[in-house]
């Protein structure tokens, strides 16, 4: 896992926004695109097995709550998760998690001049106009990325490749804890095995 941040709610906490339903902020878009073999027939069926991709920290928080919710839509979809320490399953789907921060650019100057001439019955006059920007910068956003590659684990052929995207605020929930992980495992496998090739914005 390569987040630029990690910053986890406390278990209670984490719990507490499970159940109350007002902890659920919005997620999305999320930006969704698949690839796939033209023969989707092996896909959706048999004992499947979510696994780190290389450099993920398998062990994390983090990397267990993406990994949960990506093994619940799979077995939606119609797959057996394997269990842990039994034989290894025939497929595999590989999970990789990204995070970073980006820091939008303020499109206008904090402060501005204009200056405009006017006439009138009294003669002529000049005005110059101060306008200041009290908005302030753009707030910070984080942006999450998800990768999921279903491979055969015998010969190491990728049947299925997901990727998902969005960004949050920094300062929502969603960017600093997995809340946000079922709705990107949802989005990601909408319509599976989906249109190869096709880049696609869920809700």
């Amino acid at each position: 896992m390569r987040p630029l941040a990690r910053t986890l709610l406390p278990g209670a906490a984490l719990a507490a926004c499970a159940v109350l339903s007002g902890c659920t902020t919005p997620v999305g878009p999320v930006e969704v695109t698949r690839f796939h073999l033209p023969d989707t027939a092996m896909l959706g069926r048999g004992q499947i097995q979510v696994e780190p991709a290389p450099g993920e920290d398998g062990a994390s928080i983090e990397f267990r709550t993406y990994a949960a919710a990506v093994a619940r839509e799979l077995t939606r979809l119609g797959y057996t998760e394997a269990l842990p320490g039994g034989p290894r399953s025939p497929q595999v789907a590989v999970l990789s998690i990204e995070r970073g921060t980006l820091v939008p650019q303020q499109s206008r100057s904090p402060v501005s001049v204009g200056v405009g001439g006017s006439t009138g019955s009294y003669g002529s006059g000049l005005g110059v106009g101060l306008g200041i920007n009290l908005s302030g910068p753009p707030p910070e956003q984080v942006e999450t990325r998800m990768s999921v590659m279903i491979r055969d684990r015998a010969t190491g052929q990728s049947l299925w490749e997901g990727r998902a995207s969005f960004a949050v605020k920094a300062s929502s929930p969603l960017a600093q804890t997995s809340l946000g992980a079922a709705k990107m495992a949802q989005a990601l496998f909408k319509d599976f095995p989906g249109q190869s090739g096709e880049t696609i914005t869920v809700e």
